[in-house]
């Protein structure tokens, strides 16, 4: 399963869709505080979240996850895509930062990267 955080409803139908499409399970949610008082952490293969979220942003949301062991693979996207921002997605453990809006083939190509290092997940997980 792939989740998807973001506050934007329209960034998390359009990505939920594009994921579905290519054969994806996909979960949504409207910030990370929702994430993790959700079911879904053990059920969630990646997460493709939004940076700058009102409450917990996804940077946080990271760290967070980190320093309970959980080496989830994470997908950063931004409408702001500030060097400041990408030195911090990095040095905190995401796959890659990915300016909104972004290519398809981008995202499929950095998702397809992050589910092999977790044992060679395809769709469906």
């Amino acid at each position: 399963m792939i989740s998807i955080i973001d506050d934007d409803a329209s960034v998390r139908t359009a990505t939920d869709n594009l994921l579905r499409s290519f054969g994806y399970g996909v979960l949504t949610f409207g910030s990370a505080d929702e994430f993790l008082q959700s079911d879904a952490l053990d059920q969630t293969s990646c997460v493709i979240a939004d940076v700058n979220m009102p409450g917990t942003n996804g940077v946080e949301l990271l760290l967070r996850l980190r320093a309970r062991g959980n080496l989830i693979p994470f997908i950063f996207i931004t409408a702001f895509p500030e060097a400041a921002v990408a030195a911090q997605a990095s040095s905190a453990g995401a796959v890659c930062l990915l300016t909104k809006p972004f290519e398809t083939d981008n995202l499929i190509q950095n998702l397809e990267q992050a589910l092999q290092g977790r044992d060679g997940q395809g769709p469906d997980q």
